[in-house]
Formats: structure tokens, sequence, C-alpha cells
């Protein structure tokens, strides 16, 4: 009797720390399971920032690639349109200076000169 006591006894001892080691199997397994969890919506989080900056970084650099490229070409037609108007100014000197008297007219020039445009007025004056 007492042996059977005893073997029930321990028999509802191992049932018991059976169910306490599956129970703390399943906490631990649980708890593990819950901090993966967490570091992956930290994980996801940061690369959907670097995503963002990095679509930013690439936006800036885009609009200031278009607004350099864009002053470099007003700047070139700017300056062709200058040495166009030099050009022009040039001929219509050296015709003068060698087609008529110098001591009859006399050139006058004024150029204006502003962002969208490039204005050149040639006078012819007499003496």
């Amino acid at each position: 009797k007492f042996k059977k006591a005893k073997i029930k006894a321990a028999i509802k001892v191992q049932a018991w720390w059976r169910g306490t080691l599956v129970r703390r199997t399943l906490l631990h397994a649980a708890l593990r399971a819950w901090i993966i969890q967490c570091w992956w919506r930290l994980t996801l989080g940061r690369n959907l920032e670097k995503k963002r900056r990095k679509a930013l970084i690439d936006y800036s650099n885009r609009e200031r690639a278009v607004v350099k490229l864009q002053s470099l070409i007003r700047m070139w037609r700017i300056h062709w349109r200058y040495c166009q108007v030099l050009n022009a100014i040039c001929i219509i000197q050296g015709h003068w200076k060698y087609h008529n008297c110098q001591s009859c007219s006399l050139l006058r020039g004024h150029c204006v000169i502003t962002t969208t445009h490039l204005q050149f007025h040639i006078e012819i004056i007499d003496h």
C-alpha cells in the first residue's frame, strides 16, 4: 500500500512537473515570438525610413540637376545672343568705318540686358 501511494504521488509530481515544463516552454516560445515580432516591426520601420530618406535625397538631387541644367542653358542662350549682337555691331562698325566719311556722322550704341532679353539700339548722329 505504501509503495502504491508513493508511486501515485511520484506520478502526480512528475505530471505536475511535466505540465509546468510544458507551460514554461510555451511561455518561453511565446516570449521569443513576441521579441522577434518587435524586432521585425522595428526593422521594417527603419527600412521604410531609409527608403523615404533615399527617395527624398534622389528627388532633391534630380531637382538640383534640372535647375542647374536650366541655368546653364539660359546662360548659354544669353551668351550666344550677346555674341550675335556683338558680331552684328562689329560688322556695322566695319562697314560704316570703311564705306562712309567718318567726319560726317557718328554711331552711338546703347545696350540693355535683362534676365530674358538683350536689347541693343544704334543711332547714327549727323554732325
